[in-house]
């Protein structure tokens, strides 16, 4: 007999809300059994769940998410499935990498402005005397 979870079960091993299993099971990402109005997961929602949060780390839409595990589900070449994945990663890392610059760029403006109200400051009070409040 395999191994089955309730909902709370997969809710407190992966530290989301009962709400969020519910979602991705709405997504179509979790299929479980039913028990009278009781959710049965499978070992199988229990690894889907848990890649599904990792994807969901690495910045994957849901969507995203679901397009993998489709062809996971009705492709069993392995190969295909790695080369999809990786060109997804790819992907993501371009757009993190364009973020990150983005970023770069707007510190880079914030420092120029507070230098610049900085001296202002300083200009105001006078040849760097600093006001006592």
């Amino acid at each position: 007999m395999s191994a089955t979870y309730s909902i709370s079960d997969l809710a407190h091993e992966f530290s989301v809300t009962t709400r969020t299993i519910r979602y991705y099971e709405d997504q179509g990402l979790l299929s479980p059994a039913r028990e009278g109005v009781n959710r049965v997961f499978s070992n199988r929602d229990r690894v889907r769940l848990k890649l599904a949060l990792r994807g969901k780390r690495l910045g994957f839409s849901l969507r995203e998410i679901r397009e993998l595990f489709e062809l996971y589900d009705v492709s069993r070449d392995e190969e295909r499935q790695l080369e999809v994945f990786l060109a997804k990663l790819e992907r993501r890392r371009a757009i993190l990498e364009q973020q990150r610059e983005d970023i770069e760029v707007m510190l880079q403006e914030i420092t120029f402005f507070a230098n610049q109200c900085r001296r202002l400051l300083k200009d105001e009070r006078g040849d760097g005397a600093e006001k006592v409040a």
